[in-house]
């Protein structure tokens, strides 16, 4: 039995463990600052985009024809993803729309301005075979390269490792910009990164009501599943749930959670034309990390405090969990590392600790590490969906002290090392993986 002096050292000592440095503080509001931001569909062609408006302001004048080159990976996300404003999916509208009217100053918003009249300049550019998509061989998994043409001038830009990572620009012969990707401010040692520990820190030390990006995840996301649960864009997934469910008399947590998440990627799939906050450079990982912590803080009735520390957590946990998995991978990085962050956001709001964050995060690794990414489509509803309520399912389980057993597959005693191995999955497992899915979607095109 534990004495009432030892209990008191105990706590003192938990206490200035949980303690966040202000430079530690300081660091991990950069870091959410730096990885949530806003993007207007999806963000692979949203990129391609970006980079095609860029050629085109720096060529100086409307170009007769677009050359785009990308990565394997940004061409599974551009394929079949509807591009906001437009009736029309796919990469070469997204590129002529940037090449016509896009705007490279509002980054993955480059599309907002287009209009209707915009996007009939872009369709004639593809109706000419004026706009040529072509593979990259750049071992970069995020890579694009446009280049502008009239007459004899020409100018091109490259993106590379980030969607708004511009790391060339030249025109004709002369190179007006350049860096090499790993110079983008963005830090990418392992001392750098994140950990469990220093996130839960944070969490409990940090007045999260007071982070302002926090609050227009909120406002953004939350008016995009709005949209989705009220009109049918793509599958429906998100809304045909909640009103299955409203019909059956009975309003169920876990299926209201996963029905307002779906929504959303049913909305942004389909190219509404609302804005999200994307998390880690994607938007559908954005709307995963936050929607189910929103949807439950509401559901439960929790307080502003509770619903930001839970946004903060599921946010900070996504973002690690991308660290080691890379930003395009063979794993859907929405099924897996956003909604790993929402099970610890939802862990959180049910009522547990740190230690059942780590049983939140190795249940979920060893629940839907398979899910893979055969590129950006309505499909991502479902698995949206599917993980999500696989987030609600560990939570429950978590906060009881359930977790899947030590060494268990993938699973690590240690929640870093189990984090690590799914990294390892995602990046190194499944190289070939990609390659087969890619060949399979263009193989059906």
């Amino acid at each position: 039995m534990e004495s009432a002096c030892e209990k008191y050292r105990r706590k003192k000592r938990e206490s200035k463990e949980m303690q966040c440095s202000e430079t530690e503080k300081k660091r991990i509001l950069d870091i959410l600052e730096r990885e949530i931001e806003y993007a207007l569909g999806c963000t692979e062609p949203g990129a391609v985009a970006l980079a095609a408006a860029k050629a085109r302001e720096t060529l100086g004048e409307d170009a007769e024809t677009l050359t785009v080159r990308v990565s394997g990976n940004v061409l599974k996300n551009a394929m079949n993803v509807g591009i906001p404003g437009t009736d029309l999916k796919g990469i070469e509208i997204a590129a002529a729309l940037g090449c016509v009217a896009g705007k490279s100053e509002y980054g993955l918003e480059v599309l907002k301005d287009a209009g209707p009249e915009e996007v009939e300049r872009a369709r004639a550019m593809i109706r000419e075979g004026r706009v040529n998509i072509a593979l990259s061989d750049s071992p970069q998994k995020l890579y694009i390269e446009a280049v502008c043409r009239k007459g004899e001038k020409n100018a091109g830009v490259v993106i590379e490792k980030y969607h708004t990572n511009i790391t060339s620009v030249c025109r004709g012969e002369e190179m007006l910009f350049a860096r090499a990707a790993d110079t983008a401010e963005r830090e990418t040692t392992d001392e750098a990164k994140l950990s469990m520990k220093q996130i839960w820190r944070f969490v409990q030390d940090t007045d999260c009501t007071r982070i302002p990006v926090l609050k227009k995840v909120e406002e953004i996301n939350d008016r995009i599943v709005r949209e989705g649960l009220r009109t049918e864009y793509g599958m429906g997934v998100g809304k045909h749930l909640y009103e299955r469910m409203k019909k059956s008399g009975v309003m169920e947590f876990q299926t209201y959670i996963a029905a307002c998440a779906a929504a959303a990627a049913d909305a942004r799939m389909a190219g509404c034309p609302l804005p999200v906050m994307a998390t880690t450079g994607s938007g559908n990982q954005g709307i995963t990390a936050s929607v189910p912590v929103l949807a439950a803080a509401e559901w439960m009735k929790c307080s502003e405090d509770q619903k930001y520390r839970a946004l903060a957590l599921s946010e900070l946990v996504t973002i690690h969990v991308k660290e080691y998995i890379g930003r395009l991978s063979a794993l859907c990085g929405c099924a897996i590392a956003a909604s790993i962050g929402s099970a610890c956001g939802l862990t959180f709001l049910l009522g547990g600790e740190y230690e059942n964050l780590e049983c939140a995060v190795k249940n979920m690794i060893a629940d839907i590490s398979g899910l893979i990414c055969d590129g950006a489509k309505a499909g991502c509803a479902l698995k949206i969906a599917t993980s999500v309520s696989g987030a609600v399912q560990c939570a429950f389980l978590a906060v009881e002290g359930v977790q899947v057993p030590e060494h268990d597959g993938i699973v690590r005693p240690d929640v870093e090392d189990t984090i690590r191995n799914l990294g390892s999955l995602g990046r190194d497992g499944m190289e070939k993986t990609d390659h087969v899915i890619l060949d399979m979607m263009l193989a059906g095109r």
